[in-house]
Formats: C-alpha cells, sequence, structure tokens
C-alpha cells in the first residue's frame, strides 16, 4: 500500500528536478548569448563567469537532460512496442 503512494510522489518529484533543470539550462544558454554579446562591446567578465561554471556547473545540468530525454525515448518505444505485442496476442 505505501509503495502505491511513494512510487507517484517520486515521479513528481522527478519530474519537478527535471523541469527546474530544464529551465536553469535555458537560463544559462540565454546568459551565454548575453555573455557574448557583452564581450563583443568590450565587457569580458560575463564570458569569463561563465567559463568558470561550465565544467563544475553547466556540462552535468545538460548531460541530465540529455539522459534524461533518451530515457523518456526509450520508454515511450519500450511501451508502444509492449502495446503493440499485447494487440497481436
Amino acid at each position: 500500500m505505501t509503495i502505491d503512494k511513494s512510487q507517484p510522489r517520486l515521479k513528481e518529484i522527478i519530474d519537478n528536478f527535471l523541469l527546474i533543470n530544464l529551465f536553469v539550462v535555458v537560463f544559462f544558454s540565454i546568459f551565454f548569448i548575453f555573455a557574448i554579446i557583452m564581450q563583443l562591446n568590450g565587457v569580458i567578465i560575463f564570458l569569463n563567469f561563465f567559463q568558470n561554471l561550465w565544467n563544475p556547473l553547466i556540462v552535468p545540468l545538460i548531460t541530465i537532460l540529455i539522459v534524461s530525454s533518451l530515457v523518456n525515448g526509450i520508454n515511450a518505444w519500450w511501451r508502444r512496442k509492449l502495446l503493440s505485442e499485447e494487440e497481436d496476442i
């Protein structure tokens, strides 16, 4: 009984984490565009800040986003395949 209640709660937590992750990646991509524009105007502090955050923060965020998209796609494909096999029986 507790498994049924905890499973949707866990899915909700994971979905919220991935949604926040998506918005953080979008924010950093907009910040990167801003930093490039500022560098063209002669202010390099924003690009230096972005470069300092690249490896420890942004790369893992992008990796989580890509892996979760792949897992979601594989899961959807697997479910469609199982449903089509059940209809054949």
